[in-house]
């Protein structure tokens, strides 16, 4: 699954699912007259272009920096879904019209805009106070000469949340540190800890792990280069870190070691109700999504363990149109929802993990804990694994397509029992098909 397809159902799903979570702290063209800001008799009107749950409004504070600025007013049109989101800002920077002088920005659409509509936004690489980002973070949005084309917002480090009553069943230990001993460093001790559950599980209709595309991404995603070289060529077929990927993920589903079940897909939701397996790869702002599908029948049931290898799955920016008459307003709005305070607060708030260094050493980050993950450490965990990924990642124009099409391709073992070497096969054709 995409990062874009499934930060759109974690926007959709965050607030509700922030309260039981339970945390505790311990564009082209140069269309800058229609964006529908600007200065009149001293006043500045600041349009913003958002999608889903980005929390800036959600969590009050565009209304906040009203108040603190008196003479600023702030208008935040909100898309439901990114995809609808991203493909009217194409039209609008194809036409040149239509823009917001603050526009989102999904991870998995930030190199296409480097590449392509770096002249349409300002520079924030010398906006105040913005160098507290992640050093990774930041080289998403990074152009070849420098330039930054965004700020970051939420960041999507990933663990593993396991059912600890179902672990206990299967004789495996339960404690978080011990589970983590499990398969440290190493994903293919994940995967042995998955034979380990099978044989040991007294039962039917579970299984270790949900699927094998959600293995195949953790390993994917903590690398400094997956689909792409740096260059923009297309190089999965001869990255080890893509071909391992696969032949592990081939190796759990074709053990009978996955539910075959795809992430957010049919069937995965009640999967985490009743208990249809073990455990999950999960970003930090997955974890709203399982509380809140899962129920309060399962709080207390699970539990989140570090991941073997630190991995990133999704996150946003905030970009400034270069041609908006009130440009500097905007960096100034834009530098301050990014700031390290602001994003300790959203985290606070509904769960959007920061991306700022600062804001990830605040109490009510780095001691926040999860009432409904049996109280797991979750600032100390999500934080250790944003601190783990390496700090310059080759992103690639079509990187969302190509994960998708390797999560079908890992289907077509886990559910139509295809042989590995016909699914890569598959997966190969249709991503020549899709990349050109």
């Amino acid at each position: 699954m995409s990062v874009r397809k499934t930060m759109t159902r974690r926007s959709l799903a965050v607030v509700a699912a922030a309260a039981a979570l339970g945390l505790v702290a311990g564009c082209g063209g140069s269309g800058a007259a229609d964006t529908g800001g600007g200065i009149k008799d001293g006043k500045v009107t600041i349009t913003m272009g958002l999608y889903g749950v980005m929390g800036f409004k959600e969590a009050g504070l565009l209304e906040r920096y009203e108040k603190e600025h008196p003479n600023v007013t702030i208008k935040a049109e909100i898309a439901g879904d990114e995809q609808t989101y991203y493909t009217a800002l194409q039209t609008h920077l194809a036409a040149g019209s239509g823009l917001k002088d603050i526009q989102g920005i999904e991870v998995g659409r930030a190199k296409e805009l480097v590449d392509t509509r770096a002249a349409t936004f300002a520079d924030l690489s010398k906006a105040p106070g913005t160098g507290h980002f992640l050093p990774w973070k930041r080289n998403q949005v990074t152009t070849a000469d420098k330039k930054l084309i965004g700020l970051g917002t939420d960041i999507g480090p990933m663990a593993v949340c396991y059912r600890k009553d179902l672990f206990a069943q299967a004789g495996l230990p339960t404690d978080r540190e011990k589970v983590a001993e499990l398969w440290a460093g190493d994903w293919s001790k994940y995967v042995d800890a998955g034979r380990k559950f099978k044989s040991g599980f007294k039962g039917d209709g579970v299984a270790f792990m949900d699927s094998a595309s959600g293995l195949f991404n953790a390993m994917i995603y903590g690398s400094s280069q997956q689909f792409y070289d740096t260059k923009g060529e297309l190089i999965y077929k001869d990255n080890p870190v893509v071909t391992g990927a696969w032949k592990l993920a081939a190796e759990a589903a074709s053990s009978d070691l996955t539910a075959k079940l795809r992430q957010f897909q049919p069937g995965w939701d009640p999967g985490l109700a009743n208990g249809t397996f073990a455990t999950t790869v999960c970003p930090a702002w997955m974890l709203a999504h399982i509380s809140e599908k899962a129920g309060p029948k399962n709080k207390g049931k699970w539990d989140v363990a570090k991941a073997p290898k630190g991995a990133n799955w999704g996150g946003s920016f905030l970009g400034v149109m270069e041609q908006s008459p009130v440009k500097d307003e905007a960096k100034k709005l834009v530098a301050w929802l990014t700031a390290p305070e602001q994003q300790a607060y959203l985290f606070e708030k509904l769960g959007n993990f920061p991306s700022s260094q600062q804001a990830l050493k605040a109490p009510e980050v780095a001691g926040a804990k999860s009432a409904y993950f049996s109280n797991a450490p979750i600032g100390a965990i999500f934080g250790a694994a944003a601190r783990e990924i390496p700090d310059k990642q080759v992103l690639g124009r079509k990187d969302g397509t190509i994960k998708d099409i390797f999560s079908q391709g890992l289907t077509l073992i886990e559910a139509q029992h295809k042989s590995p070497e016909t699914a890569w096969k598959t997966t190969d054709d249709r991503i020549k098909k899709a990349t050109g």
